[in-house]
């Protein structure tokens, strides 16, 4: 027999946990009829360069967390650059804080169990039906009927593919190496870089180089994502244009172990639910102008709780409104934003332009960039 839950929430990942720490502070009644199911085990790894932005910390605080308590390296300051141009960013308090995402997780996980949310782990789901008012959960381990389900299991969820087949989409790619810092590179050791030289290149992306950390020890954190906005049926591979990057650096990719995932762009006009079943994090749509994830992940993960303490009170399950809720918050006015700029940044893709961006126009990006680290930290007051 299946069995029964209020609400389950499937992917213990960001969007997964928020949603639960969400239920757990806006209303705790929900958070005790809560499951999450997990496929893999925590600390699992994850693939995910694993920069924190400060929206990342504000959301965490109100949730009263300290997430000081997760292991991190820090940036000082970051740079974005394209062929030897660009700005430099470095705000009174360090510009970046990278953690690793199992420890992230993890923690993130025994906060939401602390909360008196059931997490499951190794429960894989093979399928998710939404009819008659309820929602079935086929797994691995059994059926669940459930109430409510959220879809927080990532760009090729099961969820999604379940209730809304067939549904258009843009998938953006990323490449990630782990390597150990090398003391002949070009770049700081205490800094984080955004180089966008592969955009003329037929990437519409960037690579990057964080300072990160495994298990106490310091290493670098190297990647490149391209939103696939240049395909045009032919996708430039990122495998070359990695390599070609780290070696000017000082670095060997043949040294490395390269890991890769793809990564699902937000898109306005998409639907996010079905009577009974809320899409959030990346099943819903991610960042397609830097393949941000964390922060957003947590966002949806509000706007999630919200929406279901809206029906638990109305009785009124449909979640017409789910994609109103998105749009109209600061969350998905900052993902239709980013895709905008990440089709005008992106599709511009000429050299001449790329130059006539980074070189001329440096003061706008750089007035536009402090203008984003202003808003930070008016809204960590």
């Amino acid at each position: 027999m299946a069995k029964i839950r209020d609400i389950l929430i499937i992917g213990g990942g960001p969007a997964g946990l928020s949603t639960a720490l969400h239920l757990a502070q806006i209303a705790p009644q929900l958070a005790e009829r809560t499951m999450v199911l997990e496929k893999a085990t925590y600390p699992r790894p994850k693939l995910c360069a694993g920069g924190l932005t400060m929206d990342t910390e504000v959301l965490l605080s109100r949730l009263g967390l300290d997430v000081d308590e997760v292991p991190c390296a820090w940036a000082e300051s970051v740079y974005l650059q394209f062929e030897g141009g660009g700005l430099r960013l470095h705000p009174h308090r360090p510009a970046l804080r990278i953690i690793r995402r199992d420890e992230f997780d993890h923690w993130l996980a025994q906060k939401a169990r602390q909360k008196g949310v059931e997490i499951r782990e190794n429960v894989r789901v093979k399928a998710v039906h939404a009819q008659a008012g309820r929602v079935l959960v086929e797994t691995d381990g059994g059926e669940f009927d459930a109430r409510l389900v959220v879809g927080a299991d990532g760009a090729n969820g099961v969820v999604r593919a379940g209730i809304l087949p067939g549904q258009p989409l843009r998938t953006a790619r990323l490449l990630e190496v782990i390597c150990s810092p090398q003391a002949n590179s070009r770049h700081q050791a205490d800094s984080a870089y955004f180089d966008f030289f592969c955009i003329p290149n037929g990437i519409a992306g960037y690579s990057w180089d964080f300072p990160t950390q495994v298990q106490g020890q310091p290493r670098r954190a190297w990647g490149i994502f391209d939103n696939n906005l240049l395909a045009d049926g032919q996708r430039t591979p990122l495998k070359g244009q990695l390599a070609e990057e780290m070696t000017r650096n000082g670095y060997s990719l043949q040294e490395s172990d390269l890991q890769g995932h793809p990564l699902r762009w937000f898109d306005p006009w998409a639907e996010f639910s079905v009577p009974g079943v809320l899409l959030a994090g990346d099943a819903a749509g991610s960042d397609a102008l830097f393949g941000e994830g964390i922060s957003l992940a947590l966002g949806y993960g509000k706007i999630a709780a919200q929406s279901i303490q809206a029906a638990f009170e109305t009785g009124d399950f449909s979640f017409q409104d789910y994609r109103g809720s998105i749009l109209r918050s600061s969350l998905g006015q900052t993902l239709s934003l980013r895709r905008m700029c990440a089709y005008f940044l992106y599709s511009l893709h000429w050299r001449w332009f790329q130059r006539l961006l980074w070189w001329v126009l440096k003061p706008v990006v750089l007035g536009a960039g402090w203008l984003m680290v202003l808003n930070w930290g008016k809204r960590l007051k």
